[in-house]
């Protein structure tokens, strides 16, 4: 009945033992189960992981346009990805949900056919599969006021803060980078795709890092000014660590992730916060001395340790 030309493709999701809801997307219509092209992911989904999702499959190369025929829009089936797992991971009680067909043509995205099944009324939602990745913390995001009276927001980060995160380490001065790792670290292997993917891609439950994001007055783009990381060690116990960019030091961005971080450590139910820091590292010792952190010596020579129990 849908007089539009284009690719059948299939698009679900149901529940793993392991792992919880499942994300499917491959080619789909009346032979998907000859076919077989399929791939899978967790959710919840970002732009760059429904790219990576697509990426897996035979008919993507299809859908970027072949033999002569015109690409689907996959901006928009990015965004149907991820607007499509927005809905597994907030209504709990799905337990399974097939689109087959969903007709992508460059002209736009056409649901042809769905079904949906539910858990059994009965079924309490502490008894549901849990998220295998935690989702998007966004109860986390909040606007700040630097002294200066500019306005900022810190949020957590996100896979897509690749390119902001190069920018970010690229303005960074040889010093700040030397407080902050205890040694020189190139450029190149700081923006390294390897390196970034790991700093930008948290598993929320092990690791928060906070960004401070900034729209430059001179060019209106977005920015990454400051970084603040939440790194679980033990079961309760975790490490932190702030760096800003030079020309925004002192203004106060290093003691509002602090704070930030110890605010979220109690809400995570830690029990104890640390950082190691080096000696000559003023700031950051003033920082946590205003949170309350105990300063102890570290356990190697020119490094301090501070600690702040959350119990």
């Amino acid at each position: 009945m849908a007089r539009f030309e284009g690719y059948e493709l299939i698009v679900g999701s149901s529940l793993d033992p392991q792992f919880g809801p499942v994300v499917l997307f491959g080619a789909g219509g009346q032979l998907v189960e000859i076919f077989q092209d399929r791939a899978l992911a967790l959710p919840p989904l970002n732009t760059t992981l429904a790219r990576r999702l697509m990426e897996q499959t035979q008919i993507y190369r299809a859908l970027m346009g072949a033999r002569g025929r015109k690409p689907v829009n996959l901006g928009l089936l990015e965004h149907f990805l991820v607007r499509f797992s927005d809905l597994v991971v907030e209504q709990g009680n799905i337990r399974e949900i097939d689109i087959n067909p969903l007709l992508a043509s460059p002209e736009g995205l056409w649901v042809l056919d769905a079904r949906i099944i539910l858990h059994p009324t009965e079924i309490r939602d502490d008894q549901r599969p849990r998220l295998a990745i935690r989702p998007y913390p966004a109860q986390y995001v909040a606007p700040f006021t630097m002294k200066n009276g500019e306005p900022v927001l810190v949020r957590p980060i996100r896979p897509e803060d690749e390119p902001l995160m190069a920018q970010f380490h690229a303005t960074l001065s040889e010093r700040s980078v030397y407080l902050r790792y205890f040694h020189m670290i190139g450029l190149g292997a700081r923006v390294a795709h390897e390196r970034l993917v790991r700093v930008c891609f948290n598993d929320y439950d092990r690791e928060l890092a906070l960004v401070v994001e900034r729209q430059e007055p001179e060019t209106g783009a977005r920015a990454i000014v400051a970084v603040g990381r939440l790194t679980r060690r033990e079961a309760q116990e975790a490490e932190f660590a702030v760096l800003v960019v030079d020309r925004l030091q002192g203004q106060g961005l290093g003691q509002e992730l602090v704070r930030r971080l110890v605010e979220i450590a109690r809400k995570e139910n830690l029990k104890r916060i640390y950082a190691e820091m080096m000696l000559e590292h003023g700031a950051m010792r003033r920082i946590t001395e205003k949170q309350g952190f105990a300063i102890s010596p570290g356990n190697e020579a020119g490094l301090l340790h501070a600690h702040l129990d959350l119990a």
